[in-house]
This record gives structure tokens, sequence and C-alpha cells, in this order.
């Protein structure tokens, strides 16, 4: 099978989200520590790396198998790789791909808790958890974009820990925006999955929300990153150089106010998604190179 296909149903470009929250958790220590492990952080990449491509995997495996992706209309942003609904794979080879990389993934932070203890054996057990069940018992409750932010905050600081050996306020409110962050792609890309979503039993939180309250409620999560990131500032937590994630502003704005206008709309969307889809991804980035910078000058 071609090796485009396995690409696509593993999602590569949403893996950056999760090379993002590391590269924060690492940028962070080498503000406040001035230390790089190579080692470790190449071994935080892949076995993050590896969590991220098994939720993915399985979440393509069991909307495929109750019904979900054939019923919904297919963006870039939402309604799944396509993969299964196309043929191009069969169920048994994805699911059992999930599983290999959540093996993948376990044995690589199983080193890590032998090398750090018991911190990130709680970290580790969550993921383990929390992806196997995400595409049945997270989402039908609700709890997807909750879950999302909680990991971005545990990949955070979780990698900070394994290059420091410690636990600090900024390496958990770093992890927060981050976590918000990729909470509020997930959020969005569930509106235009909302009908398909819901004749299947899955409650998202546009679904109990509904999409008109939802398009209000959207603005809560950018000003909550950038609320977290203007407080630090003033109390010394963060560098000064940390409001350069601001310059993501115009983004937010374009997709917010699409959004407002286009949520019920599958065709019209899909421009406000990718807006939103990349202030997450510019403002992740800014964040984690304003400490690398202060750093350096």
């Amino acid at each position: 099978m071609s090796l485009s296909v396995w690409l696509r149903v593993i999602r590569v470009r949403f893996l950056l989200a999760s090379v993002i929250a590391v590269s924060v958790g690492l940028s962070i220590n080498w503000w406040q520590n001035a230390t790089f492990g190579l080692f470790e952080a190449v071994l935080t990449f892949a076995g993050v790396a590896a969590l991220h491509a098994s939720v993915d995997l399985l979440n393509d495996y069991w909307d495929y198998k109750r019904g979900i992706d054939i019923a919904t209309k297919k963006t870039k942003m939402s309604g799944g790789t396509g993969v299964l609904p196309e043929g191009l794979l069969t169920p048994k080879s994805v699911y059992r791909a999930g599983i290999a990389f959540l093996i993948i993934g376990s044995a690589i932070g199983s080193y890590f808790v032998i090398v750090d203890g018991i911190i990130i054996a709680v970290i580790l057990g969550f993921a383990i958890i929390s992806i196997y069940f995400y595409s049945t018992k997270i989402v039908d409750s609700g709890l997807a974009e909750f879950f999302v932010a909680v990991k971005g905050t545990m990949i955070v600081l979780g990698t900070f820990f394994i290059q420091s050996d410690q636990i600090v306020v900024e390496a958990i409110l770093g992890g927060i925006v981050v976590g918000i962050l990729s909470s509020l792609v997930l959020f969005v890309a569930s509106f235009p999955d909302h009908d398909a979503d819901k004749s299947k039993g899955r409650k998202t939180l546009v679904i109990m929300l509904g999409k008109q309250k939802a398009s209000l409620i959207f603005w809560l999560f950018p000003a909550i990153s950038y609320g977290i990131i203007v407080s630090c500032v003033v109390l010394g937590l963060f560098p000064t150089l940390s409001l350069i994630a601001f310059a993501s502003i115009p983004l937010i704005i374009k997709g917010g106010l699409g959004l407002k206008r286009n949520y019920d709309s599958v065709d019209s969307i899909e421009p406000s998604l990718h807006s939103i889809l990349m202030f997450g991804r510019i403002t992740g980035a800014l964040f984690a190179a304003s400490f690398l910078i202060t750093y350096v000058v």
C-alpha cells in the first residue's frame, strides 16, 4: 500500500500540534535552566508523535465503524481522512496500526518512567487510557476538548520535567496555553461534522451548545490563551517577548468572523477553519520561539 495513504490516515500535518507542544516544553527549559538533552528531546518527539498518530488512527477506525465518516461531508479539516470509506485501507489494518503506535509510544514513555519516575508514569498512564477510549467514551461524553487541553498541558509539562527533573508553574501555564490552542482546533473542526456526529449518537461540545451559541463561545479559547500570556508577562513568569504571539490576531479575527457567518454551511466554513488552524499553529510556534530568542538575546 502506498506510503502516501498511510501518511494521510495518520494525518501528518496535524502532528504539528504535538511538535509545537514538545518545543514549548524544551524552550521553557532552555530559557530557565540553559540545558538541553538532545537524546531525551529526540525520544520525546518520537514518543509523543507515536501517541498522537495512535489516537488519530483509532479515531478514523471508530468513526468508520460507527458510520460517521460515511454520513459526513469530508473537508480538509473535518470528516475524517476518507481512507476507509474509499477502501484504500482495511479497518483491521488501521486499527492494528493504531495499537502498534500506541505500543511504541508507551514503550518510549516507559523508558522515561524508569529514568524519571512517578511523574512521567502518571502522565503516561493518562495518555494511554485516554487515547484508547478517546473515540468512544471521551468524545461521546462531550469531553474531547477538555481531553485535548489536558493532553497539551501534559506534553509541555512532561517534556520540561524530562529535561529538568522539575515541575514549575511556568511549564504548567505554558502547557495550558498550548493545550487551549489545540482544543480550539478540535472545537471548530466539529462544526461541519455536527449533523453526522449527532445522528450517530456522538456528543461533541458543539452539539451540546448548538452551532449558533458555539460560534460565540469560540472566542473564549483564544481569550484564555492570550489572557494567560499577558498575565504571566505582567507577573514576570514569561518573558516580555512572549507577547509576539499576538501577531496572530488577524488570523483569529478573520476565522472567528467567518465562523459566525458560515457556521451552518459546510461548503463556506472551510476558509474560516483554515484560518483558525493557522492561528493555533502560528501562535504556538511564536510562543515557543519567544523563550528561545529571549535566552539568546
